[in-house]
């Protein structure tokens, strides 16, 4: 029986959050952020406990199973605390400022993100990820709730001072952090050194595990290689963009990129895929093509988009924000293949080519027996240690993609959070539009606008701007007054 047959809904039901609406039916007594939860807060002298993730967030999942929909961790929350969910992609500012504040107190950071609050909004004491019960060194919600409502009870004003001299922190750290010029070449060379010595030679990327996508690094070194002419520049930023491509970090059948990379060989990544991801990625790739005029990175950018138009594009043109890392309660489990699944779909004489080509083997590179697909070898490379042509192994490949993705299709997918952000929507739009002038296809541009028509048709108040997120026919949380609009010529 599901849980919504079983369980009360709380406050979250009411909002339009796919995150928030996640934990509707937790016990806990939630609320959104706002001021009648400060405001009971201060009533009943309590502290707040607030948690910000994400819908498609593995270890915000583990947490809501582990702790938010278990009744004796609700009961504590709800006898000693005030409670607020908070999905971070809506409100992004107020992310901004606890990420600041956990991580000068614990020197990290990481969703979900665990923040206790004076009534007055002032953080004490942070984390990220906490377990039910205390293990591998973290203290659990068990043991640290009821630590935490004495101290509050005992010494509230000491905690409230803690509060205040850590947002007098954190605000100092901002101030000392905007750009008070532009950067010179001097510091153009500084960051091109420091890139250099933490490059991978080996895997590509930028040092140890775990390794994510970070295209404005990518970016900059081919921008750095134009103005310099330095060959190393535009080499790390190609190896890195070909590993990338030819990783598990890699959706090798439905294309689009993962989130990152547990591993420094791109191979084992946490499997949620996220617009801005999709949207940045498909710049580097465009700048690597525009740069190298390799044709595989124009590939790479053409499947990126690919996935996005097919999987996170709403009927009327608009953006959707992610798909989840879990399916059926599992991360990963969509994109997973035994080598006999494949030979049971594709006969003996072509399951083993294509399980092969994606290094798919009977010990499995995940979990037992289960792998996930890469291209440890060059295409060419590969036909030509085979004796096949080139132009027969591609005709192989691609009529087994459409068998393999078919297959695919009758799984549970991974669940999508369909909201629509203004600014991730942004960044697609410019990603589509560049792909569209670079690779000569209109299809791109038609797509990028249909989107933009969205945004001003939808998401653009005109009276009050632009608001950041559209759900369900509702547009919230403003973005841009129309003062700055205007400024921005719109």
């Amino acid at each position: 029986m599901s849980r919504t047959k079983t369980k009360t809904a709380n406050r979250l039901i009411n909002e339009k959050s796919p995150y928030l609406l996640q934990h509707a039916y937790n016990p806990v007594d939630w609320y959104p952020w706002g001021e009648e939860a400060f405001a009971r807060a201060k009533a009943e002298d309590k502290p707040v406990f607030l948690s910000i993730g994400y819908s498609s967030c593995h270890w915000c999942h583990v947490m809501e199973r582990e702790s938010f929909a278990d009744p004796a961790v609700a009961e504590l929350l709800n006898r000693d605390f005030i409670s607020i969910k908070v999905d971070r992609e809506e409100r992004p500012d107020l992310d901004h400022i606890y990420m600041a504040a956990c991580q000068a107190l614990t020197g990290q950071g990481g969703w979900p993100l665990t923040v206790f609050l004076t009534p007055d909004k002032k953080p004490f004491f942070a984390g990220t990820y906490f377990p039910k019960r205390s293990r591998y060194g973290i203290i659990g919600l068990e043991e640290l709730l009821p630590k935490l409502a004495s101290l509050w009870k005992r010494e509230p004003e000491k905690l409230a001072q803690a509060g205040e001299k850590l947002l007098w922190s954190v605000q100092d750290e901002f101030e000392a952090g905007a750009a008070k010029e532009m950067p010179g070449i001097e510091t153009l060379d500084m960051a091109f050194d420091l890139l250099q010595e933490s490059f991978d030679r080996r895997y590509g990327g930028f040092g140890p595990a775990p390794k994510f996508p970070i295209p404005h690094q990518l970016m900059f070194l081919l921008r750095y290689w134009k103005r310099s002419g330095k060959p190393e520049a535009l080499e790390m930023a190609v190896r890195t963009l070909e590993a990338m491509a030819a990783g598990g970090i890699c959706d090798q059948l439905g294309y689009g990129f993962h989130r990152y990379s547990t591993d420094a060989a791109w191979l084992v990544p946490h499997f949620e895929k996220m617009l801005y991801d999709q949207a940045l990625l498909a710049l580097a790739y465009l700048e690597g093509y525009q740069a190298a005029r390799d044709p595989e990175l124009a590939a790479a950018a053409r499947q990126i988009f690919e996935y996005v138009l097919r999987d996170l594009t709403s009927p009327e043109g608009a953006f959707y924000t992610a798909e989840d890392a879990d399916a059926e309660g599992e991360e990963g489990l969509f994109y997973l293949w035994t080598r006999a699944e494949i030979m049971d779909l594709l006969g003996e004489k072509r399951g083993r080519i294509v399980a092969d080509y994606y290094h798919v083997t009977d010990a499995g590179n995940f979990k037992s027996g289960k792998n996930i697909l890469h291209l440890p070898v060059a295409k060419q490379e590969f036909a030509a240690a085979r004796g096949m042509d080139i132009t027969a192994l591609n005709e192989i490949l691609a009529e087994s993609r459409e068998i393999l993705l078919q297959a695919r299709s009758r799984r549970e997918r991974p669940f999508r959070d369909d909201k629509v952000i203004a600014g991730w929507n942004g960044l697609m739009i410019a990603a589509l539009a560049r792909g569209a002038a670079a690779l000569a296809a209109p299809l791109y541009a038609a797509a990028a606008r249909k989107a933009a028509l969205f945004i001003r048709e939808h998401m653009v108040d005109k009276k009050l701007g632009l608001r950041r997120r559209y759900r369900e026919g509702e547009a919230a949380y403003l973005l841009f007054s129309m003062t700055m609009l205007t400024w921005f010529g719109a």
